[in-house]
C-alpha cells in the first residue's frame, strides 16, 4: 500500500493552490456519460472484448485567470480532479473505479477542451489463478490509469449550466507491479453537462505583462528511483529494483529543457527470470550466471508547468548482457519541485508500449 499512498500524495501535491484571498476562486462541476469499445492493442486480450463498456465521468475544476505566471503561458488552463466509473460489460473484467488529478487546456476561443488526467483505479475482478484465470489484462486490484478527453465545451449557456461532448481514451495498467498485465484501452464517445458554482459570474483574465527571460547554465541532476515489479511469468514473484540516474539539462526558455544522461538499472526480477529460463527452458541457451544489471544512455525533454513538470525520455542500453524486450527504452512521467533544487518524481519506464515498472524517485538539480 505504500506505493499507492505515495502516488496519491504526489498527485495531490501537483496542484499548489494560491492562498491569496484577493485571487478569485471559481469552480465548475461536470458530469458525462460515455459509451465505447475496448481497443485490440494486443491479440492476447481478444477473448475479453465481448461488449461495449459504459460509465460516467465526474469532474471538479478550478478556473485559472492568470494570477500566476504559468497560467497565462498555457492559455489559462483549469486544474482539478476527476472520478471515473467504468463497467467493462464483461464479467471477467468486472468494473473499474478511478480517481485522477487533471489539467484542462483550451483551444479555438475556449470552445475546445483537452483534458489529461493521471490517477489510480480499483478493479473489482482482477486475475486469480483459480477464480478468474481468464483475466490476463489486470493482475492487481489497484491499477495505474490515464485519461484523455477532447470535447466541445461550452459553459454557462443557461443559469450556470453548460454542455460538453466529445471523445475519451481511458487506459488501465498496473505497470508490471504483478503479472499478468496486458492492460486495456477504451475509446469512447461522451456527452454531458457542466455547472458553474458561481451561477455564471464572469471574471476577467489577467493579461500577461513583460516577463523576464530565463537563462540558466547547464544544470546537473542526480536521481534515485525505486519500486517493485514482476516479470511476465505469472507467480514468479515481485522483486525490488532501484535505478541511479545522472543527467545534464539545459533550459531553452520558460517552458522547456533538454536532457542528456545515463541510467544504471538494478532490476532483481531479471535475476529471477534469468534463473527461471536457464533451468526451465534449456533450449533458450541462457547462462545462469548472466549479469542482470543494465546501463543506458538517454535523451529527454522536460516541460515546466508551475512547480510540476512533465518528463519524456528515450534511451538505449549500452550494457545489455540479457535480452529483455530490446535495447530501446522510454520513460514518461511527472516531477514536482520542492524549492529550486529538490524534486520528487513518478515515472513509467517501458519498452515501446510494453511497461516494465512504475518508478518512484527523489532527485536534486544543481
Amino acid at each position: 500500500m505504500r506505493p499507492l499512498f505515495c502516488f496519491i500524495t504526489f498527485l495531490c501535491l501537483c496542484f499548489g493552490y494560491a492562498q491569496d484571498e484577493d485571487i478569485p476562486k471559481k469552480y465548475v462541476l461536470d458530469a458525462s456519460q460515455f459509451y465505447g469499445s475496448i481497443l485490440l492493442h494486443n491479440p492476447d486480450i481478444s477473448h475479453l472484448i465481448t461488449d461495449h463498456p459504459t460509465g460516467f465521468i465526474l469532474g471538479f475544476n478550478r478556473k485559472r485567470f492568470g494570477y500566476e505566471d504559468w497560467e497565462s503561458e498555457f492559455g489559462y488552463p483549469d486544474t482539478g480532479f476527476s472520478f471515473v466509473y467504468q463497467d467493462m460489460n464483461n464479467p471477467t473484467l468486472g468494473k473499474n473505479f478511478g480517481l485522477y488529478a487533471h489539467y484542462n487546456f483550451y483551444f479555438l476561443k475556449r470552445n475546445l477542451q483537452f483534458r489529461i488526467g493521471q490517477g489510480v483505479a480499483y478493479s473489482t475482478n482482477p486475475y486469480d489463478k483459480q477464480e478468474n484465470f481468464r483475466n490476463n489484462a489486470y493482475g492487481t486490484y489497484l491499477l495505474s490509469t490515464t485519461m484523455v478527453m477532447l470535447n466541445y465545451h461550452k459553459e454557462n449557456l443557461l443559469a450556470g449550466l453548460g454542455l460538453k461532448a466529445g471523445i475519451s481514451l481511458i487506459h488501465y495498467s498496473n505497470a508490471n507491479l504483478k503479472a499478468p498485465n496486458t492492460s486495456t484501452n477504451t475509446m469512447a464517445v461522451n456527452f454531458g453537462l457542466t455547472y458553474d458554482l458561481d451561477g455564471g459570474k464572469a471574471y476577467e483574465y489577467v493579461e500577461p505583462g513583460p516577463k523576464e527571460k530565463i537563462t540558466e547554465p547547464i544544470r546537473y541532476n542526480l536521481v534515485l528511483r525505486g519500486g517493485v515489479n514482476e516479470s511476465d511469468v505469472i507467480n514468479s514473484g515481485r522483486y525490488g529494483f532501484w535505478i541511479l540516474s545522472t543527467y545534464a539539462d539545459k533550459r531553452l526558455g520558460r517552458k522547456s529543457a533538454i536532457q542528456f544522461g545515463a541510467d544504471v538499472f538494478f532490476s532483481h526480477f531479471l535475476k529471477e527470470l534469468i534463473r527461471f529460463q536457464s533451468t526451465s527452458f534449456p533450449e533458450m541457451d541462457v547462462d545462469p550466471d548472466t549479469d542482470y544489471k543494465r546501463v543506458g544512455l538517454f535523451i529527454g525533454h522536460e516541460l515546466f508547468v508551475n512547480k510540476l513538470s512533465v518528463v519524456t525520455q528515450l534511451g538505449y542500453y549500452v550494457y545489455y548482457p540479457f535480452d529483455f524486450e530490446g535495447r530501446m527504452y522510454n520513460r514518461i512521467g511527472m516531477k514536482r519541485y520542492f524549492g529550486d533544487k529538490v524534486f520528487g518524481a513518478i515515472t513509467l519506464k517501458s519498452h515501446g508500449a510494453k511497461a516494465e515498472a512504475v518508478e518512484f524517485g527523489i532527485g536534486i538539480r544543481l
